[in-house]
């Protein structure tokens, strides 16, 4: 949601000084400029880029701008609950908890721990999944940073034909002559416009929501290691919480049962 607040302050901002100016929307809203510069880029970016990664353009938009939210909390107490239990009744007692699991990567983790599978194997396997993860991630990042790259380029291809068009037109008819001039600089005003209102941004939401799910799978992979070393319950949350800053351990702290001001928070997760 504030990925969306901060692109509607942005066309707020600047549009709103324009109009105080003295400007109206028709001025800006030039057709020939807005083809060049928005279907240039849309060009440029299925050219250098996957169909497969095209097609996610829409999907990763929505998710920037409405990313689900994971509970950490709760998905670390269950963890902790799970280590009580295996505590009581061996890795194995686990089994009977699996539909009750609140995060499918845990999930698949303690399936594991239930396979028999060492924590050195599982250390290993963790990191190779996350390795691929954010190679995954970072291409879908690299999208929109490539679309912020091309946008302002477009913008001045399109200062450029409109400069080309203003010197063809030299001694015709002064309103012809302003339809172009304005046309070139509207052109570069809707490039730089996209690349850092909407473009950047996104690919920088996209970059924390991957460093949030990140910091989830590791503090996932942290409890479910303890629980196969068989730590007890307060050494699997301690574990947990090293994942997170000394200010979010605090404040996960005090939101345990008894503690004053508890309270559940939610983090997005990509």
């Amino acid at each position: 949601m504030n990925t969306l607040l901060g692109i509607l302050l942005g066309v707020v901002s600047i549009f709103g000084a324009f109009l105080l100016e003295g400007g109206t929307p028709g001025m800006l809203l030039l057709l020939p400029a807005m083809l060049i510069v928005f279907g240039g880029t849309f060009a440029a970016t299925i050219a250098g880029s996957s169909w497969e990664q095209v097609r996610r353009i829409p999907r990763l938009i929505a998710l920037a701008l409405s990313p689900p939210k994971v509970d950490q909390r709760a998905l670390m107490d269950q963890i902790v609950e799970f280590a009580a239990i295996a505590r009581r009744e061996g890795v194995l007692g686990l089994e009977r908890q699996m539909d009750s699991v609140r995060h499918p990567y845990l999930r698949k983790l303690l399936q594991h721990c239930i396979d028999g599978l060492d924590p050195d194997a599982l250390r290993q396997m963790a990191e190779l999944e996350l390795e691929f993860l954010t190679a995954r991630h970072q291409a879908n990042i690299n999208l929109f940073v490539k679309m912020g790259g091309y946008s302002p380029t477009m913008g001045i291809i399109g200062t450029v034909m409109g400069l080309i068009a203003t010197l063809a037109s030299a001694g015709e008819d002064p309103a012809v002559l302003i339809r172009h001039i304005a046309t070139a600089f509207i052109a570069t005003m809707w490039g730089i416009f996209m690349a850092n209102i909407v473009w950047l941004p996104l690919a920088d939401k996209l970059r924390t929501l991957h460093q949030e799910e990140v910091q989830l799978w590791r503090m996932m992979i942290e409890g479910v290691q303890a629980i196969q070393q068989g730590e007890t319950p307060s050494v699997v949350r301690s574990r947990m919480l090293a994942s997170f800053s000394l200010q979010e351990q605090l404040r996960m702290s005090q939101a345990l049962p008894g503690a004053a001001g508890a309270s559940v928070s939610a983090r997005p997760l990509q």
